[in-house]
Formats: C-alpha cells, structure tokens, sequence
C-alpha cells in the first residue's frame, strides 16, 4: 500500500527527519499497516495498537539504539519492529525463517533484550543503566551527543502485576539511576482523570520554566549546605504531597518510593508525548510517566473486545468477521472437530468442583487461555485470576491446601518456570496437595523459543513428593484430574497446545503404563523378526498419538511396540524392565528436552548393556518460532520423522 510517510522511513532517523506536525498521520498509517498485516498474518493486534503513539513518540525523542528501550513485554512491539527497518519483512513476522514474534537482540540492534515474558523491563532497564553510568563510556556510533544513554523502561499495567516488577522498582528507588520508566496503563488508572487540572499539572511539572526554577534552587541548597541526599528524599516526599493536596488524589506507589511521577497523561496524544518526553528526558533520579491508553484503539471491533482481540487470528479487515479454525480466508469452514485440550480441562474442573467444594481455581491472568472461564461462570467465587504472578499463584495454592482446599493450579508449562522455587518450598516440601495442570506443554508454535513448553517435565522429574502425568488423550486427562482430588501431595499434568484426540484405552492408574501395541501383534506377520531388529517405542503424553500415526504409515513398522507410559513419575519401571527384557532397542519420545525427561528417566532404570535406548526429543537448544507442524517436522519429531527413524533403528545392525 502507498503511505505517504511509512514507506520513507527505515530507521527512526527517518522518522526523526519528520515535522513534529507529521506524527500524528504516520501514526494513523502504522494503525492502518498493522491491522491489514494481521488480518492474514495473524498476531498480537490489541497492545500494539494501544502503543503505536507512544512507540513513535519514543524514537522521535530519544537516540535510538544508543539509547535503550526496553519493551515489556513484546506483544506491544510491532510498531517498533516496523520504525527500526523491519516494515518490508513484517508479513514474515512469527513465521518459520521469518520475524521473531517479541524483541530479539539477535535480529536487530534496536532490541535490547529478549521480551517474551512479563515484568522484567525495570529490572533489565535499571541494570543498563546503572552499568552505563559505572563503565567507561564506549560512544554511539551516530549519536549526536557525547552523553551518558537513556534507558526506558515500557511496562503494562497488566504486567505491573508481577513480583519482578515491583523488585526492580523498590531496587530503583535506592540506587542512584536516572532510569525513566513509562507505564502504560490500558485499563484503569493508578489515579483516575478528572477534571482539566490534573492535565495542567503535567503541563507545570514538565515545563522547561518549572523544573530550571527547581533545580536553581536545589542547586543553591546545595550550595549552602542545606542538602544532602537524605535532604533531598523529604523535599521530594513534600512535593509529591503538595501535588497530592492540589490534585485531591491519594499519593500512589511511585510517588511513595520517592520516584518522580508524572501524569496520568493521554498516550494517544502524540504530539503531547513527545513535548513530555523532551522535556523529562534530562531529569536526574528514576521517574514514571503514566500514560492511559486503549488496547486495540483506532479499530472498532478491537477496541469493543479487547479480550478477544488480544490475539484474533485471521480477520476481515472490513466486516471485522474473525475466521476462528480456518487455514486462510479461503479456506473451507471447519468440520466438527476434538476439543481443545484446554476445553476438555475446563469442563472437567466444572464438573470436579460441582461435585465436591474443596476444589479451587488458580490462573496467573490466564482464565479464557486455559479456560478456567468455563467454572469462572458458574462457581466465580471459587476461582481466582492472580495476576501475571506465577509465584504467587503457586504459594496461594499451598496456602490453600493447608486449610484443605484442593487447588487446580493452571499456569502455562514457560510460565511456570517462573515459580519454581515456590514448588520446591512452598509446595514440595510440606506435601500440599496442589494439582499443577500445566497447559501448553511441549511445542506451542508462532510464539517462539519464550513460549514452548520444553522444560517442565526435566525440571519437575527431580523434585522429591511431586508427581508427573501426561494424558496422550482427551479421556486419560479427565481420569488424572479426577484422580488428582483424593491423591496426596503435589501431581502435575502436563498437556500441550491444540486439539485432543480420544481412542479407548484401559482406565488410569497412578504410576502404571499401557500397551498399545507389541511385537506379537497383527502387524508382526509382515516382517521377520530374525531379520530386523525388536524395537520398542516408549513415549509419554500427547505425542503418542503421533507414535501411533507413524506406526500406521509404513508397513516395515510391523512389530514395533509402543507402550503409553502416562507417568513419569513415579515410572512404571516393571514395565520399562519387561520391554528391555523382551527388545532389543527402546526408543523413548517426548515433547520436551531429551536431557532429563522420559528417556533420562529410562536409562536410569536399566542395564544399558543388555539394550539399546534412544531418544528422540528436543536437543539442547532452544526452538524457533513457526507453525507447530513445520517445527515438529524440524525436530523429526511429527509422524515422518519418527518413522524414518524407526525404520533406520530397525535395520542396522
């Protein structure tokens, strides 16, 4: 599409070039671009809406990327990937080979951080600043000024939520920094906007006449002795309460820590942003600038739900019709298919809790995403969304279960990785009975390396009173959960991304595999066994319906075993030991890490003399982003490959 302003810039010194008067119609045609680009190439389309302002205002302003900015988290960085050279790549964006979906400091300079998870953008922003301000200064290759960086900090009010940030923000208000931190708040103000005197406010604290007055005479203070650090804390407690007195509003968090607060502030006003920035981009010490936005601004249909419209999926840019399940625009409409795994665990938790009231909920901000929504509207007030706090939720959890409640504790298998000293200690320890259902397990797809489920089961497997299950269908979920009620001490679940699929298998019991299939089966008749040799595939969790579409596919797979293990802890090490006695080569498959889960497990288990064990799983690297096909097709792990590897174990010698 022609724009008369985006197609000219490639880098914020394009943009820069501009008349402050141009912005606000580039930002009009990043709305424009962003929403067409979405609507077939699906992404995160509310926040970045909500930021396009901002994100223009920042590289009008500052230095970029001498100066940093740092995003949290990088769903609200679109527009930013376009401004710093991306724009002509950006239909790749979240693509197999294409745009990484968050900030990566390994696709471009102007991303200074990996930006996939929340609330780490005070922490990370506050040590670039205060090693820039303790090393000998390395210089700007381009920069207009011999002068310290600035860092920027950009943090959602969603994202405030999380322990991390408020850490950064307490270590913020003791060290000596001049980090700026911008919170944009798409929800509810911290202090809510009434009356035009709060916006003249701003306009007088962030005026070039106000703060040279203040700082003459702070300056003469010092001068005269009169001020010291110490000093300088209760004069700014004064005036933070001063404002409060002329506002007639309650002194918020910030300016509690003694941090310089500005706003609230319009963050759809670019021309406004930039005249703050400007001007508050100099001050010594930490300071906030809040601004209130709307998540999905500029687009009716985003603005109207930004729940839904957080992540649409593909769209009709006109209509604002979403194309939920199809391939393309053009695609048939879907057929009737399986659950989504999600599904199947929000309507069994329903109907686990209308049965027996100790069962709770528990989400870190993830209720329609693991479809918690589903009790959430019959039982609300045994469900609780926590915030983007995983360890919280985690310990909340425990704290339930000592009083005997049964918490259901859903928290996403990268997101959990958060709060792994609260398992250990808060959970593990004491044996409180907490149900982990740990949803998107294994290989998530388009949102990259921040975002698969690749760690739990290897980071979970070593620690004492904890079990481990993973369903491979529909119905081995709903018995685990039910059997997770009446069980004692800690059980995790681990379930991936997708849809279910369901087949009829014995019932579940704890620690205890089944058989699929064995090598005295229909299909053994088709190959001899003197001629090849007796393999065995072990696998765990949903992966094993893949096995079994691989088993299926060639006939020279004839007489491969397959057991569903179900448990990897406790392991059914009766069965693992029959199969070593009865094969010559087990083959372990899992969605995670190779080190440290089901095949880890195996090898600990059996004499390696006697047979032979491999492994297929992820090796030790972290996964790209792509569709979850296109990635599982990488790894070898989708039915081709895991064929192919079976056919070459069973012909070597």
């Amino acid at each position: 599409m022609d724009y008369r302003y985006l197609n000219t810039i490639n880098s914020p010194s394009d943009l820069k070039a501009l008349p402050r008067e141009a912005l606000p119609e580039v930002c009009a045609e990043l709305r424009d671009f962003i929403v067409s680009e979405l609507s077939h190439n699906p992404g995160h389309l509310g926040s970045s809406l909500g930021v396009i302002e901002l994100t223009v205002a920042l590289h009008y302003v500052f230095d970029t990327p001498y100066d940093r900015l740092v995003w949290d988290v990088g769903h609200q960085a679109y527009a930013h990937k376009i401004i710093t050279g991306r724009r002509d790549a950006f239909h790749t964006n979240r693509q197999f080979g294409g745009l990484a979906p968050f900030p990566t400091p390994a696709e471009s300079e102007y991303d200074t951080c990996v930006s996939g998870h929340a609330s780490n953008s005070i922490s990370v922003a506050l040590g670039m600043q205060v090693a820039d301000s303790l090393l000998p200064e390395s210089g700007a290759e381009g920069s207009s000024a011999n002068r310290r960086r600035k860092v920027v900090a950009v943090i959602g009010d969603g994202a405030m939520t999380g322990g991390l940030a408020f850490e950064g923000l307490n270590n913020a208000s003791m060290d000596k920094n001049d980090l700026l931190i911008v919170l944009n708040d798409n929800n509810m103000a911290i202090d809510p906007i009434k009356g035009g005197f709060t916006q003249y406010l701003v306009d007088l604290t962030t005026s070039p006449r106000y703060n040279k007055l203040r700082w003459w005479g702070y300056q003469a203070l010092v001068k005269l002795h009169l001020m010291s650090d110490r000093k300088r804390a209760k004069l700014l407690r004064f005036n933070n309460n001063l404002k409060t007195t002329l506002t007639k509003q309650p002194n918020n968090i910030f300016q509690g820590l003694n941090i310089r607060y500005f706003g609230p502030s319009d963050g759809h006003d670019v021309i406004g942003l930039v005249r703050i920035l400007s001007e508050i981009k100099n001050y010594k010490g930490p300071k906030v600038l809040h601004i209130v936005t709307q998540k999905g601004k500029g687009y009716a249909p985003a603005e109207a739900d930004q729940t839904v419209w957080h992540a649409p999926g593909e769209f009709d840019v006109e209509t604002g019709e979403r194309f939920a399940d199809k391939q393309s625009l053009n695609s048939q409409p879907a057929t009737p298919t399986s659950p989504l795994w999600q599904e199947v665990f929000g309507q069994t938790l329903l109907e686990l809790a209308e049965q027996d009231k100790r069962i709770m909920g528990v989400t870190p901000a993830m209720p329609s995403g693991c479809s918690m929504t589903i009790m959430q509207k019959q039982l609300p007030e045994r469900v609780f969304d926590v915030g983007i706090a995983e360890g919280h939720a985690v310990t909340f959890s425990a704290g339930l279960a000592k009083e005997g409640a049964v918490p259901f504790c859903n928290i996403y298998s990268s997101f959990l990785q958060r709060a792994y000293d609260n398992i250990i200690h808060d959970v593990a320890i004491g044996k409180m009975h907490v149900v982990f259902c740990i949803d998107r397990a294994g290989i998530v797809g388009n949102d990259g390396a921040t975002h698969h489920g690749l760690l739990d089961l290897a980071y979970l497997r070593p620690i004492p009173n904890i079990r481990i299950a993973a369903p491979m269908t529909a119905t081995d979920l709903r018995q685990m959960m039910a059997m997770a009620v009446d069980m004692e001490g800690p059980i995790a679940i681990r379930y991936p991304r997708g849809r279910s699929k369901d087949r009829e298998l014995p019932p579940v019991e704890c620690g205890k595999a089944v058989c699929l299939r064995d090598r005295f089966t229909e299909g053994a008749k088709t190959v001899s066994l003197k001629e090849q040799r007796r393999v065995c595939v072990l696998s765990i969790g949903a992966i094993g319906n893949t096995v079994e579409e691989a088993l299926n596919s060639r006939n020279e797979l004839g007489g491969v075993g397959h057991y569903n293990m179900r448990w990897l802890k406790p392991l059914d090490t009766e069965t693992v030991c029959t199969v070593a006695e009865n094969y010559d080569t087990i083959v372990t498959v899992e969605d995670g890490m190779i080190s440290g889960g089901l095949g880890s497990a195996v090898l600990e288990t059996i004499d390696t003399r006697k047979v032979r064990v491999v492994r297929l799983g992820v090796d030790d690297r972290f996964v790209t982003h792509g569709s979850t096909a296109e990635l599982m097709h990488m790894l070898g792990l989708d039915a081709e490959g895991i064929a192919e590897s079976l056919i070459k174990l069973r012909v070597e010698c």
